[in-house]
C-alpha cells in the first residue's frame, strides 16, 4: 500500500494551534484513539512552556476518553460540536474553558457543507481497511466521516486491526446533494440500501496512516433496576394498547431508541411483550439489547449509525459477521437521523428526559437550567417528526430529593407541541389532544412520584388565569429550593407568592 506509515506522535505534530479537526466515530464506537492521545500529551507539554495549542473539534456525537477526555484534561479544545458526554469535558465546558455548540445531530454534516461552521483542516478517521485508490472502510460507526473526509484539506487514517476487515459491507454511505439540487432520500423501509460500503476520498489528501490495535472505549451500561424495568414495561404496555385500539398497525412500525440503561430496559421489555410482533429499528445508536433481540428473532432488522456495544456484544457480532451483516446496516448520521425519513417511515421515537414540566415541555440537556450535561443529541431529530414521540424518565433522582417533573422546566429542548407521551415508573401520560390544564392533570396523576403530587397540584392552582396557568413568581421554585436546601420537597409556596 502506497500511503506513508508514521507513529501517532509524529502525526500529532502535524496539527497546529487553531486547526479544526473532524474525527470519525459516533459515541465511543469507531473513534480514533492514538493521534488524539498523542496530541493531548503534546498540548500539555506546549502549555507548560507557555505556548498555545488548541484545536476545534467536530465529531459525530460523543466520543471515547481518548478524544474528549484526553483533550479536555489537556485544555486543548477551543470549540466543540455537536455533542459530548465526557465528565472532564463537561467540566471544561461549564467552566468556560471551551466553547460548545449543542446541535441536532442530523444538522452538522449539512451545516459544514453549507459553510455555516468553519471547514475542517484535518479529518482523522478510524478504518478497518483502505485501498490505494482511496476507498476507506470504516469500523463500528459512520458519524460524519464522509463529510469531513471530503471537506478536510488533509486526512490521517488510523488503521485499527482490532476491527476485522470483514466489516466491509455493513456500511451504507450516502451523502445527499445540497439545496437546490437535493432529492428525496430513497429509504422506504429500514433495510433499504442506497449508497456504497466505503467512503471514497482523494488519495492525495491522505497524509499518513497510523496503525493501531485498540478496542472501543465503551464501558458497561448501568445494570437495570426495578425502576428502569418498570419504565420499560410501561412503554411496552402503552404500545401494546395502541395496537389493540388500532392506532398502531398490526405489523407495528420502526422504532428509534435513545442510549442508556432506560433505553435498554425499554427495548428489552418490548421484545418480551407477546403482543408486540417482531419489529424493525431505524435509530442512531445500536445497543446491547438490540443484539439479543436480533438473535431471538424479536427484532428483524436494525439500521443505525454506530455499534455502541459492550465488548462481549461487539465480539458476538464480529464472531458471527456473516449473519449479522444481513440484519444490520450503519449509515451517516444525517441519514440515520434524517427528519424526512423519520416522518416517512412513521417512527416510534423513545428518548430519555432529564426533566419534564407539568405541561409537557422537556429539558434534555441542562442541570438546573445552567450546567450542560451532555447535549440534545438526536432526540430532536426524531421527536418532532415521529409517528409517536415518547419521553421516559425515573420520576425522582438523588433518593427523592429531585423530582423529574417540575412546574416549569429550567431549559427547554423539546416543546409541548412535539411531546406526545411521557412515561415514568409510576405510569403513562398521554398528552395527545389535550389542553395545557388537561396535560398537567394527566402528568401529575400518572407520572409524578406520590411525594410530589400535592405540591404540583398546589402549584397548578396558584397559576395565573389564562390558557397555560403558570405563576411566574413560583415557576422555578423547585429548582430554587433545591439550590438553597438540597431537596425539592422543602418547597414552600408562600415564599414565592
Amino acid at each position: 500500500m502506497k500511503f506513508k506509515r508514521i507513529t501517532a506522535e509524529e502525526a500529532a505534530c502535524l496539527i497546529k494551534d487553531n486547526d479544526v479537526v473532524g474525527f470519525s466515530g459516533f459515541t465511543a464506537a469507531g473513534c480514533p484513539k492514538a493521534v488524539s492521545r498523542a496530541f493531548a500529551k503534546r498540548a500539555e507539554e506546549e502549555h507548560t512552556k507557555g505556548n498555545p495549542l488548541k484545536i476545534g473539534v467536530y465529531t459525530g456525537a460523543s466520543t471515547g476518553d481518548s478524544i474528549d477526555g484526553a483533550l479536555a484534561r489537556a485544555h486543548a479544545i477551543k470549540f466543540r460540536a455537536p455533542y459530548q458526554s465526557n465528565p472532564d469535558l463537561r467540566i471544561e465546558l461549564n467552566n468556560g474553558g471551551a466553547n460548545y455548540c449543542d446541535l441536532h445531530l442530523s444538522e452538522l454534516q449539512q451545516y459544514l457543507r453549507y459553510g455555516f461552521f468553519p471547514k475542517p483542516d484535518w479529518a482523522i478517521i478510524e478504518a478497518c481497511d483502505i485501498t490505494d485508490d482511496g476507498k476507506v472502510y470504516l469500523t463500528s460507526s459512520v458519524g460524519i466521516s464522509p463529510t469531513i473526509a471530503h471537506l478536510a484539506d488533509r486526512i490521517i487514517i488510523e488503521l485499527n486491526k482490532y476491527h476485522p476487515k470483514e466489516l466491509a459491507g455493513i456500511h451504507d454511505i450516502y451523502e445527499p446533494a445540497d439545496p437546490p439540487f437535493r432529492r428525496e432520500i430513497p429509504i422506504y423501509k429500514p433495510s433499504d440500501l442506497i449508497g456504497v460500503p466505503y467512503v471514497q476520498v482523494d488519495p492525495e489528501k491522505i497524509v499518513c496512516i497510523v496503525e493501531t490495535d485498540l478496542p472501543n472505549e465503551i464501558g458497561a451500561f448501568t445494570p437495570l433496576d426495578e425502576v428502569t424495568e418498570q419504565i420499560g414495561r410501561n412503554v411496552a404496555e402503552f404500545l401494546s394498547r395502541e395496537m389493540k385500539i388500532g392506532r398502531l398497525p398490526a405489523s407495528f412500525l420502526p422504532v428509534q431508541s435513545g442510549v442508556g440503561n432506560v433505553a435498554n430496559a425499554v427495548i428489552g421489555a418490548m421484545g418480551a411483550n407477546e403482543d408486540i410482533p417482531p419489529f424493525e429499528v431505524y435509530t442512531e445508536v445500536i445497543q446491547d439489547s438490540f443484539v439479543q433481540l436480533l438473535k431471538e428473532g424479536n427484532v428483524k432488522f436494525v439500521s443505525g449509525c454506530s455499534l455502541t456495544l459492550s465488548t462481549p456484544a461487539l465480539q458476538d457480532i464480529y464472531n458471527n459477521l456473516s449473519e449479522f451483516k444481513k440484519k444490520i446496516i450503519l449509515r451517516p448520521q444525517e441519514i440515520s437521523n434524517s427528519p424526512e425519513i423519520a416522518r416517512r417511515l412513521g417512527i416510534i421515537s423513545i428518548n430519555t428526559a432529564l426533566e419534564a414540566d407539568i405541561f409537557g415541555n422537556i429539558n434534555s440537556t441542562h442541570v438546573l437550567g445552567t450546567r450542560m450535561m451532555n447535549g440534545i443529541g438526536g432526540s430532536g431529530d426524531f421527536c418532532r417528526n415521529s409517528y409517536i414521540s415518547i419521553f421516559t424518565a425515573p420520576s425522582t433522582a438523588k433518593n427523592g430529593k429531585i423530582s423529574a417533573v417540575v412546574p416549569m422546566v429550567s431549559h427547554v429542548d423539546h416543546s409541548e407541541h412535539s411531546v406526545k407521551i411521557i412515561i415514568t415508573e409510576h405510569g403513562i401520560a398521554d398528552l395527545r389532544c389535550k389542553s395545557p390544564i388537561q396535560r398537567a392533570e394527566t402528568i401529575i396523576n400518572n407520572c409524578v412520584d406520590p411525594q410530589y403530587r400535592n405540591l404540583l397540584n398546589e402549584y397548578l392552582w396558584l397559576g395565573q388565569k389564562g390558557h397555560t396557568p403558570q405563576n411566574m413568581a413560583a415557576a422555578l421554585a423547585f429548582h430554587d429550593t433545591f439550590i438553597k436546601t438540597g431537596d425539592m420537597r422543602n418547597v414552600n409556596w408562600s415564599d414565592y407568592i
